[in-house]
Parts: C-alpha cells; sequence; structure tokens
C-alpha cells in the first residue's frame, strides 16, 4: 500500500511537472526543479569556503587557509563564535531574500532553505538548537509568517536537528532596520529579544544554531544571540540565506540592506 502510495505520486508529479514545468524561483522562467534558470545563476553569487569565519562575509582566496577573518570582525566583538551564508545579498540573493521577506514568496522556502541548510553544515554541532531570529506579534499580525523560521524549519530538517521556534521572543516592536547608522541599528535593536522562562531550561548549555534571512550589520543577530547566552546557552553560531557586502571593497565591508528586521 505504501510502496503503491508512494508510485502513484510520483507518477502525478511527473505527469503535473509537464503540464506545468518546474519554474526558476529568481524569475519564473522555465527551469529544472528547485534551480535557477542560467540568467539567475550568473547574478547569484554563492559563498565558498573562503569566507570570514566569524560574520559569513567573503574573503578573497583559495578558501585553503582556516579561521580567516575580515576587517570588521577584527575590530567588532561578535557575541556568536561562527558564521556562515549561502549568498551575497546582491543580484539574485537580493531578489530572492526580498521576495521571501515582502511578496509573500513562501513558495522559495524549500530551495531557500536547503541552499542555507548545505551552507550552515560546517557549524552543525550534535544536539544543536535550530533557533529562528523571532519578529515582533505586531509585524507578523501584518506579514502572517516569519521568513527566518521557514528557513529554520528547513535547515533544521535537513540536519535532522531539533528546531526551537519559541526559544527566542522579540520583547519590544522596533523600526525596520533599512536607515540610520550602523551604530544607530545596533541601539535599536538593544535588548529587543529574550528567552521565555520556559524555554530556559531547554537551551541552557546547548549550542544554538541562529538562523535568519540577511546579516547587513550584525546588530539584529548580535542582540539575539546575547539574550540566548544571558539564559546560558552556547555556543551560538549563525546561520544566514544572504550577507550583504559592498561591491568594489577588498575588505567587504557591509551594505545596509533594505527592509531588514
Amino acid at each position: 500500500m505504501g510502496i503503491a502510495s508512494t508510485g502513484l505520486r510520483a507518477a502525478m508529479k511527473a505527469a503535473l511537472g509537464v503540464v506545468v514545468p518546474p519554474r526558476c524561483p529568481g524569475c519564473a522562467s522555465v527551469a529544472a526543479e528547485g534551480g535557477l534558470c542560467p540568467d539567475c545563476w550568473r547574478e547569484a553569487e554563492f559563498i565558498g569556503a573562503c569566507a570570514c569565519a566569524t560574520c559569513g562575509v567573503p574573503l578573497p582566496g583559495d578558501g585553503t587557509e582556516a579561521g580567516l577573518r575580515c576587517d570588521d570582525c577584527l575590530t567588532l566583538p561578535r557575541p556568536w563564535e561562527r558564521a556562515r551564508a549561502a549568498l551575497v545579498y546582491a543580484g539574485t540573493g537580493r531578489r530572492l531574500a526580498l521576495a521571501l521577506k515582502h511578496a509573500d514568496r513562501v513558495d522559495l522556502a524549500p530551495a531557500l532553505g536547503g541552499w542555507l541548510a548545505q551552507a550552515a553544515t560546517p557549524l552543525v554541532a550534535p544536539g544543536m538548537l535550530v533557533v529562528p531570529v523571532p519578529i515582533h506579534p505586531r509585524r507578523m499580525l501584518a506579514r502572517r509568517y516569519n521568513q527566518a523560521a521557514l528557513l529554520a524549519a528547513r535547515v533544521a530538517a535537513a540536519h535532522r536537528l531539533p528546531l526551537g521556534p519559541g526559544a527566542l521572543v522579540r520583547t519590544r516592536h522596533t523600526p525596520m532596520q533599512d536607515h540610520g547608522a550602523v551604530s544607530d541599528r545596533f541601539a535599536n535593536v538593544a535588548g529587543a529579544f529574550a528567552v521565555p522562562p520556559r524555554q530556559r531550561e531547554r537551551v541552557a548549555g546547548r549550542p544554538v544554531l541562529l538562523v535568519d534571512d540577511v546579516m547587513a550589520s550584525g546588530a539584529t543577530l548580535a542582540a539575539a544571540a546575547e539574550a540566548l547566552l544571558a539564559a546560558r546557552a552556547g555556543p551560538v553560531a549563525v546561520a544566514v540565506l544572504a550577507r550583504a557586502v559592498k561591491a568594489g571593497r577588498p575588505e567587504h565591508r557591509p551594505e545596509l540592506p533594505e527592509g531588514e528586521d
């Protein structure tokens, strides 16, 4: 019965693919299932092994040197230990991140979450709890979903790790992080997260993978990681779909993307 049902589902999926061929997640043109079309592929900058070990920003090199750190992470303390990102926040990466967050494109979550799960592989540790960066209930009411939670669910499933969607909450509503200097962004989200009392036992003494869609200055992720560490979690690692960088700068100082929560 189970084998027959599986065969029937596969046949129906194949037949549907003939009638409605799979589409590129970047532009909706015909492409291989879950893949990018040639144009979107050319505009997508996937981040390889040569990246800052602390914030995930891409760095020049061949990736053979371990423990590389960018200029920002040499001077700016990060409350998390390691980070990885799947894409640079530009071109296709920017379009996909914005579509997932602001255009109700929850259908993108399987493909994007799969890319993020692959990028996060070096961070995975036994017993690690996957925690999405939460959004405030007011923003959830307007958006109806948390894009970070969709990505985190895919990462947790891919690595067979427990998911902790309620392990972190947003304690106050903050303006979108799309204006102001880096220092303003850190001030905007300072103290904006907390681990609820009922979740503290689950978090204490446990490695955490903190998941978000975009990292620019790192202010939001820093505030979230500090809340987890205050609840005695640790170590904390960070995985993001897209990492903002400033093109043409060897130190890759991050640009500030529009619409960052």
